[in-house]
């Protein structure tokens, strides 16, 4: 049964004293529920057939109940609880409700029954006060002696503890549930499993479970996707297995669950089967699920069979399209996202995000920030997910000016900084090379993470202060933030810039040793890269002889480059014909072995790697740049004779290189 391990869980989870709620001191006080008098039907059926209580009935403001209301207590009849109980029900729960009032009300009422103090708990758990209703709770069983709580108060009082997050006032109903024997209560039972499972206490909640006598769908529906909630799909399929063994019917509810434990694995042809076992078994396709089916699809790689649902929607929510627009945009669809985009009939901050992260998502970082602008033209107002995409456009192309700008708006607005915000903030500013307003931004946020930590050491060594980048990394390890992999990559980079070989060598061995982070080439090609750039060649090939992992052309790229610095054309020919083994056709590659042959002497060689290129019908890659001027960021493309101010710039190059002595009109020479 339920009852031994709930007992269970009140004694080892009692409030503390000075909480809010401290139940124990009343529960002596709560009485069996009393008989009706045998004559209910007839009091109760000329009470409600009162008009006073049909115009309540058609009442539609606070003004029109407060003169009914008036009625009342001139004929009496607020003397009658389930009279009364109309009015506190408007007040709870009706489109123009007052909490207020409705307490006021149930505060000066004589005969208080049951149904008015569950309305009133219920109107309280709606609103953005759930914590008034356990203090009314409170309140109600000091006051009226002879109330009795039944088993939809309970319920009620225990989702406001699960939206509150409060496991010890959950407890404290718990202790009530059981002393009033309502733990036999299936309804209750089922309240007792969904409050632990949204507070995390997926292992109470399955203990409760599996002692309860009395399970329902219900009871499976909760548990299942309490699991699905806590990304623990295998569990949540195991329980499913359980529940077809014990012959209990899935609904709607258990295929959300099922459909996403399915998403989460991204295991497609297992959500497949259970959208077939929906269709056999004709499970009501509720929009919900159907927008399940459709996310379950666009995470599995099947955006065909996503889309194919979509179309067949007759009716589709903001979830049905931000979902495909999602969708679209993962798999590279852009234009298709943004038609899907253009034609919502109602859009809202998440649907503006998904299609700013859309761009993002595919690198479209100018058209990211059009759609902001766009965004900004509407009376709705951009969010910290919004600020956080365009933080990372501006860090892609290196538009300082605009982050600038956008830190300015987010303090305008009163944008709570979280930590992901923060992290933006310092990433931008030391990408568009601002290391000092990063520092700053990342000494006043409030919370760091793993992620906020790393930003900072990787902007710290991509502006060359390796010991600075270093310290940060120890500070990191002493306020018990555990670093992960791309932790080590940003702090190895630093050692790396700043020839800090015994540094790099002692952190890329707790690597393992200590934090058990294990090695991935990225950490051996700055290993190598350190050992290159102090020379010490033979041992940076030796680590790479030691991989237990096949090095890619990240490794053997840090190695090329240690021995053309240091004129190893032996040890540097390996690793360059590695390179080209990797990446066939990687233009750079050859380009640059035949360099280190030419600066060796060695130009019959350099002639056979450009014939090589030239065979395997490999060009070079074009080199783009960027510049940012006034907030617009141009590119250029070598031999671009596309942007409107072309000639300008020619004649500005060709002016400022004929001031150069020597030089001539090179810079004309550059642009033909």
């Amino acid at each position: 049964m339920i009852i031994s391990y709930m007992r269970f869980l009140h004694y080892t989870h009692k409030p503390h004293p000075n909480l809010l709620l401290t139940f124990s001191f009343q529960t002596r006080s709560l009485l069996p529920l009393k008989e009706e008098p045998t004559n209910w039907n007839t009091t109760h059926s000329f009470v409600l057939s009162n008009p006073l209580l049909t115009l309540l009935e058609k009442c539609k403001s606070m003004t029109q109940m407060k003169q009914i209301q008036t009625q009342m207590i001139i004929t009496g009849l607020i003397s009658d609880g389930l009279a009364a109980s109309r009015l506190i029900a408007f007040c709870a729960i009706s489109e123009s409700r007052n909490l207020d009032y409705c307490t006021r009300i149930l505060n000066n009422l004589q005969n208080l029954n049951v149904f008015s103090l569950n309305v009133t708990i219920k109107g309280y758990y709606e609103s953005e006060k759930p914590e008034e209703s356990l203090l009314l709770y409170k309140e109600m069983l000091t006051k009226s002696k002879g109330l009795r709580p039944d088993n939809y108060t309970y319920p009620l009082l225990l989702k406001c503890c699960a939206k509150l997050s409060s496991m010890r006032m959950g407890f404290g109903v718990i202790g009530h549930v059981i002393h009033l024997g309502f733990d036999s209560d299936m309804y209750v039972n089922n309240s007792v499993i969904h409050f632990l499972v949204s507070c995390g206490e997926l292992d109470n909640a399955q203990k409760v479970f599996d002692e309860s006598i009395l399970r329902d769908l219900v009871s499976w529906n909760s548990i299942i996707n309490g699991y699905v909630r806590s990304e623990k799909p295998w569990e949540a399929l195991r329980l499913y297995h359980r529940m077809e063994e014990e012959g209990v019917k899935p609904d709607e509810v258990t295929m959300i669950g099922m459909i996403s434990s399915c998403a989460q694995l991204q295991n497609l042809n297992l959500g497949k089967e259970y959208h077939q076992y929906i269709e056999q078994n004709q499970i009501k396709m509720t929009l919900p699920l159907v927008n399940t089916l459709m996310d379950m699809y666009v995470k599995c790689g099947n955006i065909e069979a996503a889309e194919s649902l979509f179309n067949k929607m007759a009716n589709k929510t903001i979830v049905s399209w931000t979902t495909m627009i999602v969708g679209y945009g993962k798999y590279g669809h852009v234009e298709a996202a943004k038609k899907l985009f253009d034609e919502m009939p109602e859009k809202g901050v998440v649907q503006w995000n998904a299609m700013i992260g859309v761009y993002i998502q595919s690198k479209r970082y100018k058209d990211a920030l059009a759609t902001f602008q766009e965004f900004q033209s509407t009376m709705i107002k951009p969010d910290w997910v919004t600020m956080v995409h365009c933080l990372s456009a501006c860090t892609q192309l290196g538009a300082l000016d605009l982050g600038i700008w956008l830190h300015h708006y987010i303090t305008k607005h009163h944008l709570p900084i979280n930590i992901a915000l923060g992290t933006a903030l310092v990433d931008m500013y030391a990408k568009c090379g601002n290391i000092a307003k990063a520092l700053q931004v990342f000494d006043e946020m409030p919370n760091r993470n793993s992620q906020t930590w790393t930003t900072i050491i990787v902007g710290l060594a991509y502006h060359g202060n390796a010991h600075d980048a270093v310290s940060c990394f120890w500070d990191m390890i002493n306020v018990g933030i555990t670093p992960d992999d791309v932790t080590f990559v940003g702090v190895l980079s630093a050692c790396c810039h700043g020839g800090l070989v015994n540094e790099g060598r002692k952190i890329f061995t707790q690597m393992t040793s200590k934090f058990n982070v294990s090695p991935k080439c990225k950490h051996y090609s700055c290993m190598v890269d350190i050992l290159g750039r102090a020379g010490l060649l033979e041992e940076a090939e030796e680590v790479i002889k030691s991989m237990p992992i096949v090095a890619d052309d990240g490794v053997w790229g840090a190695l090329f480059f240690a021995c053309r610095v240091h004129g190893n054309v032996e040890m540097g020919e390996r690793a360059g014909f590695k390179l080209l083994e990797l990446d066939p056709s990687d233009s750079g590659n050859y380009v640059l072995l035949a360099n280190m042959y030419r600066e060796a002497k060695m130009f019959e060689k350099a002639m056979e790697v450009r014939k090589l290129m030239r065979e395997r019908g490999v060009e070079k890659t074009p080199g783009c740049s960027s510049i940012e001027v006034n907030g617009n960021v141009h590119e250029f493309i070598v031999r671009d004779k596309s942007h409107p101010y072309y000639q300008e710039i020619v004649e500005c190059l060709v002016h400022l290189a004929k001031q150069v002595k020597g030089f001539g009109d090179v810079g004309l020479k550059l642009f033909k």
